[in-house]
């Protein structure tokens, strides 16, 4: 599941309108839209704000908790 998919299903799940989820981040619906549609890809300050209205980790927010990384992910080893 993506971060958009998840930011979707939580907002829903809570029975959220993206309007709401937008004034609690400070930012327009459109923008919030845009999150869900992994058009642009939330500041790490909207995603810690995004926890803590869902009461969930930074990990649980991503998707990184108890996940390998995605395919997409870049190496950064080395």
């Amino acid at each position: 599941m993506t971060t958009g998919e998840r930011l979707r299903d939580l907002r829903m799940t809570h029975d959220y309108p993206q309007r709401y989820v937008a004034y609690k981040l400070g930012i327009s619906q459109r923008t919030y839209s845009d999150y869900e549609r992994e058009r642009v890809c939330p500041c790490t300050d909207r995603l810690i704000a995004l926890a803590r209205l869902y009461d969930l980790s930074l990990d649980e927010i991503t998707g990184l908790r108890g996940c390998e990384p995605s395919a997409s992910a870049p190496d950064i080893s080395a």
